[in-house]
C-alpha cells in the first residue's frame, strides 16, 4: 500500500470522506475518526451561520470586487489563516501568507496506529479552537500547539482549511526564497543565512476552474527581519499590485520597527480590508485613499490599549457606519468589531457610495 495522497490526507484531517481507493479508508471507519468528523461538521456549521453568511452578504453589498478574480492577495501576520483569506477573497489567483509560525513536515497520518490517532486528532481540534470560536489565532498558544503536537507546523491547519473550503489540492512543494526574491526548491538541511523558508500549495475549486496557488512563508516582518531576509518582500513585489487583508495583527504596524512592511502594503495594494489592528488610520493619505468604515470602534482590548486611535474614534462618531453581522479582530463580537476598507483612488476598484450620513472627509474624499 502506497502513501496517502495530499488531498486525501487533507480531507481525512478535515473530517471529510476520502477516496474509495485511499489507504486512509480503514482509518475513516474508526470511532475516533467518526468523532473527529462530527466535531468539524458541527464546528463548520456554526461557523458558516455565525461568520461566513455575514461576510458574503457584506461583500455583495459593499465590496463586490472582492469576490471577482484577483491576481494576488497579501495577508501579512496571518499565520495559517487561509480560512479568512478565502472567505474575503475566494477567487484570487495567488494568496501570499506570512507569519513566524513554522511550516512543518508533510503530515503523514498513516504512521499513527489506531490507538495513537485519537490524541493526534484531538490536538488538531485544540489548535483550531481559537480561530473557530473567535476568528483569530492566539500567537503564543499557536506556537506551543504547533511545536508540541504530533502533526507539527502549519501544514495540517492549511490542509483542514483547504479541504473544508471545498478545494482539491493538486500539488505541494517546499521552497526557499533567495535574497533576490527568486524562489528555489528547498534543499535538505539548507542552513544559509538570509533565505526564507516557504511552501507552495496548488489547488482547484472545481475541475473546470483555473488552478489557484497558496504560498506561506515563515519570516520575521519587522524591519530588522526584512533586512536579514530581504527575499520575501522582493518576491511579493514581483507579484504586482494586489489586495490585502489584515486581521488581529497585534498592532505591530503602529510601531516604527515595522515601517517597511507597512509601506510595502500601502504601495502595493489596490485595496486593504482590515480591522483596527492593521495599519493605523493616520498612515492613509486621504489624497490617495477612499476610506469606508463598518461595525463600531470600541478601541483595542486591554492588552493593546496603548494603540487607541482618537482619530478613528472621531471618524466613527461623525459617520453612520453600517453594522456587520460577523466578528473580526480581537473584539470578536459583531457588535464591537471594527472593519475598515481602504480603496486606492484610480485603482479601478470602484468603491460603492458612502453610507448615509458619512461626511465626505470621513470617506476619504477631499
Amino acid at each position: 500500500m502506497g502513501p496517502a495522497s495530499v488531498n486525501d490526507t487533507a480531507r481525512f484531517l478535515a473530517g471529510l470522506p476520502v477516496a474509495q481507493d485511499s489507504p486512509l479508508l480503514p482509518l475513516e471507519q474508526t470511532a475516533v475518526w467518526q468523532q473527529h468528523a462530527t466535531f468539524f461538521d458541527q464546528a463548520w456549521s456554526k461557523l458558516a451561520a455565525r461568520q461566513f453568511a455575514g461576510i458574503r452578504d457584506w461583500e455583495v453589498n459593499y465590496l463586490p470586487d472582492a469576490t471577482q478574480p484577483l491576481p494576488v492577495v497579501f495577508y501579512m501576520f496571518s499565520g495559517p489563516d487561509f480560512l479568512y483569506a478565502n472567505q474575503f477573497f475566494p477567487n484570487a489567483s495567488t494568496y501570499i501568507l506570512a507569519g513566524t509560525e513554522p511550516i512543518g513536515p508533510l503530515p503523514d497520518v498513516l504512521r499513527f496506529a489506531t490507538p495513537a490517532l485519537d490524541p493526534v486528532l484531538q490536538n488538531l481540534e485544540k489548535s483550531l479552537n481559537n480561530v473557530l470560536s473567535f476568528s483569530f489565532f492566539i500567537t503564543k498558544d499557536m506556537k506551543s500547539d504547533l511545536q508540541q503536537q504530533e502533526l507539527q507546523g502549519t501544514l495540517p491547519i492549511f490542509y483542514v482549511f483547504l479541504a473544508r473550503a471545498g478545494k482539491v489540492i493538486t500539488d505541494i512543494s517546499f521552497i526557499t526564497l533567495e535574497k533576490s526574491g527568486e524562489p528555489r526548491p528547498a534543499a535538505p538541511n539548507d542552513k544559509r543565512k538570509g533565505i526564507t523558508s516557504g511552501v507552495r500549495v496548488t489547488f482547484t475549486s472545481t475541475p473546470d476552474t483555473s488552478p489557484q496557488t497558496l504560498y506561506y512563508f515563515t519570516t520575521d516582518l519587522s524591519n530588522d527581519g526584512i533586512r536579514s531576509e530581504p527575499g520575501f518582500l522582493k518576491f511579493c513585489a514581483r507579484q504586482g499590485t494586489g489586495v490585502s487583508l489584515l486581521k488581529s495583527s497585534s498592532y505591530l504596524m503602529f510601531e516604527n520597527g515595522f515601517s517597511t512592511v507597512r509601506g510595502f502594503l500601502l504601495d502595493q495594494s489596490k485595496a486593504i480590508v482590515q480591522d483596527d489592528s492593521g495599519i493605523p488610520i493616520a498612515a492613509f493619505d486621504q489624497s490617495k485613499w477612499f476610506l469606508r468604515f463598518f461595525g463600531s470602534y470600541a478601541g483595542p482590548i486591554d492588552l493593546f490599549k496603548q494603540y487607541f486611535q482618537p482619530q478613528l474614534q472621531g471618524l466613527y462618531e461623525q459617520s453612520n457606519p453600517a453594522p456587520i453581522r460577523f466578528g473580526i479582530g480581537y473584539r470578536w463580537s459583531p457588535r464591537e468589531s471594527t472593519l475598515i476598507v481602504a480603496t486606492r483612488k484610480g485603482s479601478g476598484l470602484a468603491p460603492l457610495p458612502a453610507e448615509p450620513g458619512v461626511p465626505e472627509k470621513a470617506n476619504g474624499r477631499d
